[in-house]
């Protein structure tokens, strides 16, 4: 019986390479360059919204396909949480905040920050100044709502830093308690909760706002992280991620229109609730996040040795991790690395 499996004649394989080559040569063929793509998964911490605006865009615009990457966004949330992803080797690529990342990798999660996105955080606290809060000093005594994990570690602190003593009440996703006057203070996101609350019929001026890195306890939050093993296979793989999201975040910036129609098609695909005006907002706010106007002798993605330390230092004193990775193993510069 024949062997019915083909054998490639020697000269035949050298005339089929030497043809592809001389094509791709003088050829723009998507044939060429998909060829090359790698492929690579992500997962950012929520279902889509202007929170994630650049990593949506870097796809639809093939950017990352330009840094020769073929992506799959996975759509994240409270039961596809990226660390755990991470580690299970789900996902080759998450957004998570530098606390939580920290925290982990104290745990012997090997976890490293490729590109540090989100410069100033965006947790505050939010009061009524019907309610007689205008300073710090006006908190003592009063409820206060908060979130769990590594949302109370600011709040916890800045309660520390003025000698506050309140009555502590676990909070929802919901802003409704706070509206309804259930709780003095309540915990919020900049891009979020804050714009629902005004959203609702509260004028910015009936509002005392407490942003956290206001009071020298500025913890910088979404940051891109993959495992170090993975890092180590390819560096530069992981590095021109980090580039081309921080293109995606720079086009998004100079294109708000187009890059809002992206992030809402994207909503409406994962059935998430889509709100335009909410949208513009979130967008906003994250390009004061990403790009203050204060910090521009920081290049955007990267890490502050100083913000990883003072995160770090309050993670220790909260009991929370009992020594400080080393700033050089968790923290890769991708500048280096990433290729074109």
């Amino acid at each position: 019986m024949h062997n019915s499996r083909i054998k490639s004649h020697p000269i035949s394989a050298f005339l089929f390479l030497a043809l592809t080559v001389i094509l791709c040569s003088f050829s723009t063929n998507l044939f060429c360059a998909e060829a090359t793509l790698k492929n690579a998964s992500f997962i950012p911490q929520w279902s889509p919204q202007a929170q994630f605006a650049g990593y949506y865009v870097a796809f639809e615009k093939g950017i990352y396909k330009q840094y020769g990457i073929d992506l799959t966004i996975k759509t994240g949330g409270p039961h596809s949480v990226p660390v755990d992803l991470l580690e299970k080797g789900e996902v080759d690529f998450g957004t998570i905040w530098l606390s939580t990342a920290i925290q982990k990798r104290s745990q012997g999660i090997r976890l490293i920050n490729i590109s540090q996105i989100v410069q100033r955080s965006a947790l505050m606290l939010v009061a009524k100044r019907g309610r007689g809060i205008t300073k710090p000093e006006d908190i003592n005594g009063k409820k206060l709502g908060l979130w769990r994990d590594e949302f109370r570690l600011q709040p916890l602190a800045f309660l520390k830093k003025f000698g506050l003593h309140v009555k502590i009440i676990p909070q929802s996703y919901s802003v409704n308690l706070f509206l309804r006057d259930g709780v003095d203070v309540v915990s919020a996101m900049w891009y979020n909760e804050y714009h629902t609350i005004m959203s609702a019929g509260v004028n910015p001026d009936e509002l005392t706002s407490f942003f956290f890195h206001e009071y020298g306890l500025n913890f910088p939050e979404d940051g891109i992280y993959i495992l170090e093993q993975n890092f180590k296979k390819d560096p530069a793989v992981a590095c021109n991620f980090a580039k081309a999201s921080i293109e995606g975040w720079q086009y998004a910036f100079k294109h708000p229109d187009e890059a809002l129609d992206i992030v809402l098609k994207y909503m409406a695909m994962a059935n998430a609730p889509a709100n335009r005006v909410h949208q513009r907002w979130m967008l906003n706010r994250m390009k004061d996040l990403i790009l203050p106007e204060d910090d521009k002798g920081i290049a955007i993605g990267t890490l502050s040795e100083q913000d990883y330390l003072r995160v770090a230092g309050e993670l220790r004193r909260n009991g929370l991790i009992s020594q400080t990775p080393e700033f050089g193993d968790f923290y890769k510069e991708c500048a280096k690395h990433a290729e074109k």
